[in-house]
């Protein structure tokens, strides 16, 4: 199977199962007259936006470059995930404020065989989801799906809180209002951290250790000494990577400087699966 169709195949399957489980949870929750529970099943639906989302975006990524994109589109896939984060974002702060205000109102709740049957149903095919699209998404490299891996998980994790919930109701009546609670900033957690992983490739990240180290090593390589490398830069384009950096080179050979950027830029291509632009500079100018 190939990436895009597995990625393809995680998307729908998001999309069908998610569907189903909002109605269910959300006619659940009306029955009961759970806040908890209808939070969960818009929790749900959004899940199944955001598989749309996902998909658009990894359909848009794979175009190639053109004119009025030289670096491809793969950036579109953060952008999904950052509209996923959103979309938890507003869900989560909706019903943050309608259990504030059940828990303020003192409103209990009495739960159901339904309402049992419903949760559990929601975290055994939620967390079989979270897996799925974990395993996807690690195989297709796609942020966007790993975003969704963790909508799913979150979405397990959140049902799990309402059935302990309702396994106590009867000792407690504000339990419903303060799991409706917990459940919201349990999905503001997991938007937060969607969004901050879309944000920073697209504002621009410092090269980690590792890759400066796995470049110098490539210089000593070509050259049998450690260049002194420095300005280095890197440009996340998702399925394409830019690196540039300036290197000091001893003597005042032309020929030999860009024979030397030129063996670096097709080492770096066929290891890093990076297109580097390198600036020569002479050592006797430092």
């Amino acid at each position: 199977m190939s990436l895009h169709r597995t990625a393809s195949t995680a998307g729908w399957i998001s999309i069908i199962v998610n569907t189903f489980l909002f109605g269910f949870k959300y006619w659940a929750g009306v029955v009961t007259g759970s806040v908890a529970i209808i939070v969960d099943a818009w929790h749900t639906l959004s899940d199944s936006l955001s598989s749309v989302i996902v998909l658009l975006g990894i359909k848009i990524s794979r175009k190639p470059a053109d004119a009025n994109h030289p670096f491809g589109h793969g950036r579109a896939d953060l952008i999904a995930s950052l509209i996923i984060g959103v979309i938890l974002g507003v869900v989560a702060v909706n019903f943050l404020i309608e259990s504030i205000e059940r828990l303020a109102q003192k409103e209990s709740v009495h739960y159901g065989t339904v309402a049992l049957i419903a949760i559990i149903t929601s975290i055994v095919m939620k967390e079989l989801m979270a897996q799925y699209a974990f395993w996807a998404g690690k195989k297709t490299k796609a942020p966007s799906l790993i975003a969704d891996a963790w909508h799913h998980r979150s979405d397990s994790v959140a049902s799990a809180l309402i059935l302990v919930g309702i396994l106590v109701s009867r000792f407690a009546w504000w339990i419903d209002a303060a799991l409706g609670v917990a459940v919201s900033v349990l999905i503001l957690f997991a938007a937060y951290g969607i969004i901050r992983k879309g944000i920073n490739p697209l504002l621009g990240e410092r090269p980690d250790k590792k890759l400066l180290d796995h470049v110098n090593r490539i210089a000593e390589r070509l050259t049998g000494a450690r260049l002194d490398i420095h300005h280095v830069h890197i440009h996340n384009y998702g399925n394409h990577k830019e690196l540039t950096f300036h290197i000091r080179v001893e003597g005042d050979s032309l020929i030999r400087g860009h024979r030397l950027a030129t063996e670096m830029e097709g080492a770096i291509r066929e290891e890093l699966a990076m297109e580097a632009t390198i600036h020569i500079e002479p050592l006797e100018a430092h």
